[in-house]
């Protein structure tokens, strides 16, 4: 399996998740699927069906985090010599020339995407668009309803 990118903050979401899910998730799991044991019959218990499915859904979930982050390569914005390039992690600032607004992206690994905070994912039409350029460029991006262009106003490593 190939390295999937992750910041230092992306990959330590996940291990938060995998922490709560193996501490505090698990162990109440195991003691709904008992209490449901403790009712008899199982195969008419919609508690133990219910709480089996649960446990299910949960050890899927730990499964996946921790192959996330045994192939994840840890990427700290910080520490990257980019010499002012867009590159993974880097926080960038953009004029978008059509409309007139400015908007802030940090670009991120697909897990951690979110738009709504301003986290977009290094596989995003926009991120591919502006990975190697510089503050100061503009940028035409093919994005689902068009091509959009942006104007570079800043690249930080947050």
């Amino acid at each position: 399996m190939s390295k999937v990118p992750l910041t230092v903050a992306g990959a330590e979401k996940l291990k938060v998740e995998l922490h709560r899910l193996k501490t505090v998730d698990r162990p109440r799991i195991i003691q709904a699927i008992a209490d449901a044991r403790a009712h008899g019959d199982l195969s008419e218990n919609a508690e133990y069906h219910a709480a089996k499915e649960q446990q299910s859904f949960m050890e899927g979930r730990i499964a996946e985090i921790e192959g996330k982050l045994s192939n994840a390569q840890i990427i700290d914005p910080k520490t990257v010599q980019a010499e002012g390039r867009v590159v993974f992690g880097a926080t960038v600032e953009l004029l978008d020339e059509d409309s007139g607004t400015e908007v802030t992206y940090q670009i991120v690994g697909d897990d951690e995407a979110d738009i709504a905070h301003g986290m977009i994912s290094i596989g995003s039409p926009i991120a591919r668009g502006l990975i190697g350029k510089e503050a100061g460029e503009s940028v035409e991006v093919r994005v689902p309803d068009g091509v959009r262009r942006y104007e570079i106003l800043d690249v930080r490593y947050l």
